[in-house]
């Protein structure tokens, strides 16, 4: 398989989006150390092989140092970093203090720039890659969730930023995800009905599963990207249909 021997970090990796790249690692050979606050609710598995499990506050830079420590203590190399943590509830900017929409920044910006520096001298050593998970929201109006979107443009610019000061050693790549269908998605968008709809807003007609999301995390952190670094990859099914569109009154 494609990522033999192989060690992958997968942060946020117990479940959603983060499982199901944990999963895609495993299939492809890799072992695969998964971190979060909270443990998986069932051990994650593929092809026989489990994801090792680590508690950490990704907040916690003491923490974080001691995660690695420990990933190279155990098994002596790391190939890949995804930095998967993340997320935001629905919250209006004028609704809430600075300070709320300050540790949105916090998790989804600040965490993945403190676990990469953690990461680098085993990804250097091992001339590895860093696959940061982006979102549509960073390259769009996101209202409801302004701080989640400006921390993950400002993501993607790290990553590239990254890419530039720590190359050749280091490969470092964003994936930017449209809408994923998760255990949590009906918060988002409802029952069976709702899903359904908002998937229909997209080109492919769908929500994206975890494991895709997987495959392409895989395809970056494999040989097949060598030469890829710096670049954002869309995952996000088409994008979305322009309002105008729905709106104009011409004859098609």
């Amino acid at each position: 398989m494609e990522l033999d021997g192989r060690v992958a970090v997968v942060t946020g990796g117990t479940r959603g989006v983060g499982a199901g790249i944990a999963r895609a690692f495993l299939a492809a050979g890799a072992e695969v150390v998964v971190c979060a606050r909270r443990p998986p609710d069932a051990p994650l598995a593929s092809g026989g092989r489990a994801a090792a499990y680590v508690p950490v506050d990704l907040r916690d830079a003491a923490a974080v140092t001691d995660l690695f420590a420990e990933v190279g203590r155990r098994y002596g190399r790391l190939d890949t970093l995804v930095n998967n943590a993340g997320g935001t509830p629905y919250r209006p900017l004028g609704e809430c203090a600075a300070e709320r929409h300050a540790r949105v920044v916090e998790l989804n910006l600040v965490a993945p720039m403190t676990v990469s520096l953690a990461a680098y001298g085993l990804l250097r050593a091992a001339r590895g890659s860093v696959v940061m998970i982006g979102s549509v929201s960073g390259t769009r109006p996101s209202p409801g969730t302004a701080a989640y979107g400006a921390a993950k443009a400002g993501l993607e610019n790290l990553a590239r930023s990254m890419a530039v000061e720590w190359a050749p050693e280091v490969r470092v790549n964003t994936l930017v995800l449209g809408m994923v269908r998760t255990e949590l998605s009906h918060l988002h968008y409802g029952d069976e009905n709702g899903l359904a709809a908002v998937g229909g807003t997209v080109p492919l007609g769908r929500l994206a599963e975890p494991d895709e999301v997987g495959a392409a995390a895989v395809f970056l952190a494999s040989e097949r990207a060598g030469y890829v670094s710096g670049a954002s990859l869309l995952v996000h099914g088409g994008g979305e249909r322009p309002a105008f569109l729905a709106a104009a009154r011409v004859e098609r």
